[in-house]
């Protein structure tokens, strides 16, 4: 199946579109450098952008029964925006997908970039938070639509990239040291603070309710410090004390100890660079450090988001499959090496840890063309690292159908 000749691109928050047309070169040239390796680059949808209707109102149904499906064994993932799960029309090509082609999962925004819910709740901590603009009245019905597909539904949780909560919020904010205002990044969206553990306690809120309303798993994204922007001018009073990654790893332990004994299954989303770092990378993340409190570890390595001359490669573009092996292959030795200095002294922890690598592969026309050869390429690169399970991030939640072995 060829890709559509008309492909809309755009930067969460700053809801800039590029339009990308065969034949044609779009002017997009963000700075991108080792640690600017981040989803937000190619965010959401915009309902206005795309033209997406306004949600109609709807009421869940009694009597639908709310049920968890296991775990798959592979994952194979696609992702809806928290728009297009609002959007019956669209998020029906989606299911699509699933139903005609080996994709068995599927990622849908619980709370995006912007900070707000894309579902209705009267929960009285969270009701504030519902988005007015995105979001699904019926997820309940849809959740269960994907169970009865036997299609398994992970929910997706901006964590403290967080523009709604600091406004409301401004105390529990990265702040600025030159005028103690809320810090904002270069496309405008701010942060919560790592160590504010008020919102530590909303985060876990904001799971708790989602599992209830038939997620089968949690997925944490932004679960970081930031990355880009005036980054001399940031201030983190509430994680004073501790360096990132110790704050860090606070928070996952917390986020564990709340969730999983209630069984909830949680997975982590990282900087691709961490499966080849050994440094945090300044924002935190240290790969050895997630991989005790997580049931899944998703690297978001997408080769367009790699430097020039990494590993040697003039242009990481040209080589989809040697970059994921290659640093895939890096996350499993790592994920190895763990168990076998550490891992197997710690009675919550298990041996075989690199079953829990889950990489985020690209499915979208940045940095160069991703069609069928280079989509399959990342995926053959995957089962060559040794792993099973791979997800595809496509922004405009239109995904290369033709790179899918087919039902």
């Amino acid at each position: 199946m060829a890709k559509p000749h008309l492909r809309f691109y755009v930067h969460a928050g700053a809801f800039v579109a590029v339009l990308a047309v065969v034949g044609l070169s779009a002017i997009h040239s963000p700075k991108i450098f080792s640690v600017e390796y981040d989803r937000t680059l190619v965010g959401d949808v915009d309902k206005k952008e795309t033209n997406i209707p306004p949600e109609p109102k709807k009421v869940e149904p009694q009597g639908v029964v709310v049920t968890h499906l296991p775990t798959p064994e592979p994952v194979k993932a696609i992702y809806m925006s928290q728009c297009v799960v609002g959007t019956p029309s669209f998020r029906a090509k989606l299911v699509e997908v699933a139903d005609t082609t080996e994709i068995n999962s599927i990622i849908i925004d619980i709370k995006d970039f912007s900070g707000r819910l894309g579902f209705n709740t009267e929960n009285p901590k969270l009701k504030a938070s519902v988005s007015d603009t995105c979001r699904a009245g019926d997820i309940v019905s849809f959740i269960d639509f994907l169970h009865k597909k036997n299609i398994y539904v992970i929910g997706r949780i901006t964590v403290f990239q967080d523009p709604f909560m600091s406004n409301l919020r401004p105390d529990l904010a990265v702040r600025k040291i030159s005028d103690g205002g809320v810090w904002k990044d270069h496309k405008g969206l701010s942060f919560i603070d790592v160590g504010a553990k008020e919102h530590w306690e909303y985060i876990a809120e904001i799971s708790r309710e989602s599992y209830k309303l038939g997620f089968d798993e949690l997925n944490f994204d932004y679960i970081r410090f930031p990355s880009d922007g005036d980054m001399k001018d940031t201030s983190y009073t509430l994680s004073q004390g501790r360096s990132k990654p110790e704050a860090l790893e606070e928070f996952f332990k917390y986020l564990s100890s709340q969730l999983k004994p209630e069984g909830i299954i949680i997975s982590a989303d990282l900087f691709g660079m961490v499966t080849t770092n050994r440094d945090d990378l300044n924002i935190g993340q240290v790969l050895e450090r997630a991989l005790p409190y997580f049931d899944y570890i998703a690297p978001m390595v997408y080769p367009s988001h790699y430097p020039k001359t990494f590993n040697g490669w003039s242009d990481p573009n040209k080589y989809p499959y040697e970059l994921i092996k290659y640093v895939m292959t890096s996350a499993v030795n790592r994920a190895n090496e763990f168990d076998r200095s550490f891992g197997t002294t710690s009675p919550q922890y298990s041996a075989n840890s690199y079953k829990k690598l889950r990489p985020w592969l690209q499915d979208f026309d940045y940095g160069g063309t991703y069609d069928i050869p280079e989509v399959r390429a990342q995926i053959r690169g995957t089962y060559d690292a040794g792993l099973t399970s791979w997800m595809l991030w496509a922004p405009s939640n239109i995904y290369t159908k033709g790179a899918l072995e087919q039902n």
